[in-house]
Formats: C-alpha cells, structure tokens, sequence
C-alpha cells in the first residue's frame, strides 16, 4: 500500500477492522480510484486469504462464479450494472449465505464472501427503479467509499515513483526519477481519470522518455486532454495539434512495437490513415 494521505489512511484503518469480519461490502468511489485494489486487501487481510479471489464484472455474471470462489471472496464491479433478473438471483444467494449460518440453508449454498464496488450513485437507481432496494442493503452492510487522487495530493510523488520503477523494468529503460518541472505538473493536475490515469500516464512517460530524468514534456497529461510540453516558441494551433499527433501515434507506435495494423485498431483509424500521417508528422522509427 502507497500512501501517506490521512484520508488513505484513514481507509485503512477501517479496512483492517472489516477485513476480520465476513460481512459485505459496498466499495463506492470514481472510476480508476482503486476499488479492486481495496478490495483485494479486504480479501488479503482476511481469514479467506489462502482462498480464491474472483473479480468479475456484473455485465458478464454467472453462477459458475460463485463455485469458483468456494470459501473465497468474490468481487462484484460495478454492481449498478446487474440485470434486474441476476439482482433477484443474488439477492437469494446472499438470503442463503444467511440461513447457512443458522443451519437451515440448502446444502449447495456456497461459502462465498461478497465484496461489490461501483462508480453509479445506487440511491438514485433504487429511486428510478433500476435497482433492488433490498439487494442494497444486504450488500451495503459497511459502506466503504475510496477518494480520488485529486482529494490526496501527498500520494502522488510516491505513486508516481512507484509506476515508474514498474515500467522501468517491464520497458528494460533507467531514469533518475524526475525533473522538478515534471513533478510540478503532475503535482498541480487534477487526475479526472484517478490512479488508473496516473498509472498510465507513467508507463507512456517511461515510453518517450529519452533523457535520464522524465522531464515534463513527456507528460501526456493537460486538463484539456493536450499534452503538456514545450512547443519551442510556437504557440500557433497547428503546430500545437501536430506536436501532439507526433508524440502520441509514435507513443503508441513503440507500445505495439511499431506494428500499424495495432496501432490503427489502438487509435480508431483505418490504417491507411495512420501510414499517411506517419509520412505528413515525419514519425521515424529510431
């Protein structure tokens, strides 16, 4: 765990007291705020900790699931995406969970800790109809709700350090930490994306980068989605877009090994497109 914000810590305290419990719990929070990861130290702190942990998304649920998970912890993302016919079905496994602690259950009811993360405001369904107003309540025994990286600012200097060292050694490329301009602007940027956009934001630095510092041109990072680097002194719009073309296809272009055909499905564009602005940009392959 990487953090020293005092609401993340906070977090953990209260992490440490559910984990020891088998009760259910409702993970809330913003996409990329790390919910699966909360819910892995749930389960890693828990007596089922040598037992399966199963991470499915609603959309694709099923009831195989439940027996893979026997005597494990099943992680439910984005709850407010179940159909109202697997709402009703999980309703009754948790409504047998209950009655197997008092001995009355059927023998194929599973022993299965149910953990549920979602980014909707489930009050709002239940008022529109959208969800089971009693599912919620069994599943939001204790609510737990992670804040956004904007909200902890003190975790992102050693989350930063920490993807950086992790792509450093999945690209096999070394660099120095980083440049004071670099840390100012992921410092100051407010991370609508959270920790999954600072994540990638790193490996893609790690990419790019050429010097021994990531400096701060090798930030693809701007609150208005353009990158933000250096444009030596020419601020006119084309050559702004066309820097930024440049650097992100060529990104992109060394992610998939200089490989077109991916890059294209990557970008969205035909490929004939992508090897027309690799000849207008001048993107060469060092």
């Amino acid at each position: 765990m990487i953090a020293k914000s005092p609401l993340i810590m906070e977090k953990l305290e209260i992490i440490n007291r559910v984990s020891v419990t088998d009760s259910s719990v409702l993970i809330q929070g913003e996409s990329g705020a790390g919910k699966t990861f909360f819910a892995k130290q749930i389960h890693l702190r828990s007596k089922r900790k040598n037992r399966p942990f199963i991470r499915l998304n609603c959309s694709g649920l099923q009831e195989d699931h439940f027996k893979e998970a026997e005597g494990g912890t099943i992680f439910l993302d984005e709850i407010g995406d179940l159909s109202p016919a697997w709402q009703e079905k999980l309703l009754n496994v948790i409504q047998e969970k209950n009655l197997k602690k008092s001995g009355s259950c059927t023998a194929g009811t599973q022993d299965v800790r149910i953990l549920a993360a979602t980014n909707r405001d489930i009050e709002k369904q239940i008022e529109k109809g959208e969800f089971s107003n009693d599912l919620y309540y069994r599943l939001n025994v204790f609510p737990l709700y992670i804040p956004p990286l904007r909200q902890r600012p003190q975790d992102i200097s050693d989350l930063a350090f920490f993807f950086l060292n992790k792509y450093m050694k999945k690209i096999r490329k070394s660099f120095n930490g980083f440049s004071k301009d670099a840390m100012k602007t992921m410092l100051s940027y407010s991370w609508p994306e959270n920790v999954r956009e600072l994540k990638n934001c790193m490996e893609r630095a790690c990419i790019i980068g050429q010097k021994k510092m990531i400096m701060k041109e090798d930030l693809i990072i701007n609150e208005h989605g353009i990158c933000d680097f250096d444009h030596n002194g020419d601020r006119g719009l084309k050559h702004v877009i066309n820097a930024y073309k440049t650097r992100y296809i060529r990104s992109v272009l060394i992610e998939n090994n200089w490989n077109q055909t991916e890059t294209a499905r990557v970008l969205d564009i035909q490929r004939t497109y992508l090897s027309r602005l690799i000849k207008e940009l001048d993107i060469i392959q060092h």
